[in-house]
């Protein structure tokens, strides 16, 4: 008898193991991902337009969608870390893209998070350019020192600056090089190529560039840069439209605070991907700000033997020295006024207006 109850036991313990097994199987739990970072695990009951209704076991929750990143049904959920991966990890299967041919960036497709998460992985590749005639912004693209910034940060410069930004424990420390190379430059597409040349060993942090074909307008973007001199600023919005047309080049749109200063700073996605170089905007109607699509950026450093820097081309952008003074302050003979600005000052107005435009949008180069 013993035996007997033994035995059912047994069986019946065998029968409510494979029961749960059965029964958890197909209750794969669905995620979503908070933009604040947060991961809530639970079963999804109810999606509307607006809202997600999440069953936790203990409770329901409502979460409005405008504050989720993103969220995934059980059954799509692959197995993986809930925690957020680094940024500057590629996505699973997605390795970067090294070409044997020479090229000087690296492309992957990562993974979307949120801003805090993905300025905490970029920020040291992003720099701070200096010269005599200002200061700008640029971001590494590889760990061998090479970086991008505008062609008019260094126009005519060629004593340069790159201050570095490094994490330690107590915050960031400067690291100022003075050995800048300028390697290419298109003044037609505002860009140009520099690389440090006393390294001495160490590594650059970079990022990895993008693709314009997978950004969408209204999707949230990020610049860092240096605008008035204000160190590692970062300013986020959104895409207003991904192709705006200027003088024949096509632009990115952004209501991002773009501001002299952030000249040649990335702007990037929440994946941490570069999507274009900042290098416009308009004084005194916030969020009109303009970045170089990465797709010219990479055709740039893809034919950079094209547009490789002569320091004794004129157009390459040689600083000449200025000419002495009038010593005879006598007027001359005739004067004409200048044909801009008030009628017989004799200067050139400092500022100029696209067609239509009033003195509340002065465009200009950041």
């Amino acid at each position: 008898m013993a035996e007997r109850t033994t035995k059912r036991y047994a069986s019946l313990k065998w029968f409510c193991v494979f029961l749960l097994l059965c029964c958890y199987a197909p209750c794969r739990a669905d995620r979503i991902v908070l933009k604040e970072g947060q991961t809530i695990t639970g079963k999804i009951i109810l999606e509307k337009p607006a809202q997600l209704y999440v069953d936790i076991g203990v409770t329901v929750l409502t979460i409005p969608k405008d504050k989720v990143l993103e969220y995934q049904y059980g059954e799509k959920i692959e197995a993986e870390q809930t925690r957020p991966r680094d940024v500057n990890t590629p996505a699973a299967g997605l390795p970067p893209v090294e070409d044997a041919s020479g090229r000087l960036y690296k492309t992957a497709q990562l993974k979307k998070t949120t801003i805090e998460q993905s300025v905490d992985a970029v920020s040291e590749a992003v720099v701070k350019i200096s010269s005599p005639g200002g200061t700008g912004s640029g971001f590494f693209i590889n760990e061998d020192g090479f970086l991008i910034t505008n062609y008019h940060v260094i126009e005519r410069e060629t004593q340069i600056e790159v201050t570095m930004f490094r994490k330690v424990k107590s915050g960031f420390e400067k690291k100022v090089f003075k050995k800048v190379k300028i390697e290419a430059i298109n003044p037609f597409v505002d860009l140009a190529l520099l690389k440090l040349d006393d390294l001495e060993g160490t590594k650059t942090p970079f990022v990895y560039l993008g693709d314009v074909d997978r950004i969408n307008a209204g999707e949230e973007v990020f610049a860092i840069g240096n605008p008035l001199g204000l160190e590692r600023t970062v300013t986020n919005g959104v895409i207003s439209t991904r192709n705006r047309a200027f003088e024949g080049l096509i632009y990115i749109q952004t209501n991002a605070d773009i501001n002299p200063g952030n000249s040649g700073g990335p702007l990037f996605n929440l994946a941490g991907e570069v999507i274009g170089v900042t290098n416009m905007g308009y004084i005194f109607m916030g969020g009109l700000g303009f970045a170089i699509p990465v797709n010219y950026v990479k055709h740039f450093l893809d034919n950079r033997d094209a547009f490789t820097y002569d320091k004794d081309n004129p157009n390459s952008g040689y600083k000449y020295l200025q000419p002495d003074r009038r010593r005879n302050k006598a007027k001359p003979p005739s004067t004409r006024p200048a044909s801009f600005g008030p009628a017989g000052a004799g200067v050139l107005s400092p500022v100029s207006f696209s067609p239509g435009e009033g003195p509340g949008a002065v465009k200009y180069r950041t």
